[in-house]
């Protein structure tokens, strides 16, 4: 049985501690935080079936620990998951994994160089509905990417350590980075707004990939929730909607039908407006989901499907956003 150790207690933490003290596969070593009233509420929780430590060096120093998760600040992931690598332990780590590619790369290497699991915890990848829509792709029925148009718009949790692109649109660059198999990027663009923060509270992402593009909007400031999803095919259409509780996946038979008109030699585009259904779709954790992932890793010691290279391709797009924001800031 992997033993695990959690770094961070905060407003993520305790959702990763619930679901590692699930996992009856894992055995729940340490919970560590840097402020003590923290610990304090864990404690009410797991009591002494979990070590409490405000030093992080007594979890890199215990040879009994096989691994580390991170649910920290993005700014603090660099050097304490250098640490956790450097000490030979597998690393999970909340996203982004890191906030700069260049970090990003010498952690995958040190992990390379000593056999160590990196498992990037992008969440939405391990979500029953996103594994659905992946199932349907791979089989054809959606046809070629023609668009794929992503939305997360919220009231409130404003941040100060990343932008709206880095909190939000990563879990959708996370998405299209999966259900398209790391399709290449060609081009980036991004507008956005500051407002009751240093970073941009909105924005707006505009990614051209290979074979097609990609809408993504992000904003901390709107009056209704919503997690959206729009992946249109040429064959068939895919609509999830996180927000809606009843109708949460919906594929379309909807789109364009391309013939030869033969009397004037020339094609016509008529439009098709099909059936839809809902797929059926396993009630499911996604973050249990991921961290059983990230445990059969480390057990099998093959690579996550959210590993360090998927990770880096979606940091690297953030990095693009944020030089095309910062050249409207100089062009202003």
């Amino acid at each position: 049985m992997k033993k695990i150790a959690l770094v961070g207690y905060g407003y993520w933490g305790p959702n990763v501690a619930k679901n590692i003290y699930r996992n009856k596969n894992l055995e729940f070593a340490y919970i560590c935080d840097k402020r003590q009233e923290r610990l304090n509420l864990a404690k009410d929780i797991y009591a002494e079936s979990v070590n409490y430590t405000v030093d992080y060096t007594d979890i890199i120093e215990d040879p009994s620990v096989d691994a580390v998760a991170l649910a920290v600040e993005t700014s603090a992931h660099y050097e304490l998951a250098k640490m956790a690598l450097l000490a030979g332990k597998d690393l999970y780590v909340e996203k982004p994994f890191t906030d700069n590619v260049q970090d990003a790369l010498e952690l995958k290497s040190l992990a390379l160089e000593r056999g160590l699991i990196i498992h990037v915890d992008h969440i939405m990848v391990y979500h029953p509905a996103i594994r659905k829509m992946k199932e349907i792709i791979d089989r054809g029925e959606i046809g070629d990417f023609i668009w794929i148009d992503c939305s997360r718009l919220n009231l409130g949790q404003v941040k100060n350590d990343v932008n709206s692109m880095w909190d939000l649109t990563v879990h959708d660059l996370a998405i299209v980075e999966f259900l398209t198999g790391g399709s290449k990027v060609k081009s980036v663009k991004a507008m956005g707004t500051k407002m009751y923060s240093s970073r941009y509270s909105i924005t707006q992402l505009m990614v051209q990939y290979e074979d097609f593009f990609s809408s993504m909007r992000a904003s901390w400031i709107s009056p209704i929730k919503e997690r959206k999803l729009i992946v249109a095919g040429t064959k068939k259409m895919i609509v999830y909607d996180d927000v809606d509780v009843v109708n949460k996946l919906v594929v379309y038979d909807k789109g364009f039908d391309v013939k030869e008109e033969m009397e004037y030699s020339q094609y016509v585009v008529k439009a098709r407006n099909g059936d839809a259904y809902i797929p059926q779709l396993n009630v499911e954790d996604a973050l249990y989901n991921s961290l059983e992932h990230f445990r059969n890793c480390m057990v099998t010691r093959e690579q996550s499907m959210t590993d360090a290279d998927a990770a880096i391709r979606v940091i690297d797009i953030l990095e693009r956003a944020d030089e095309s924001l910062d050249s409207l800031i100089q062009r202003g």
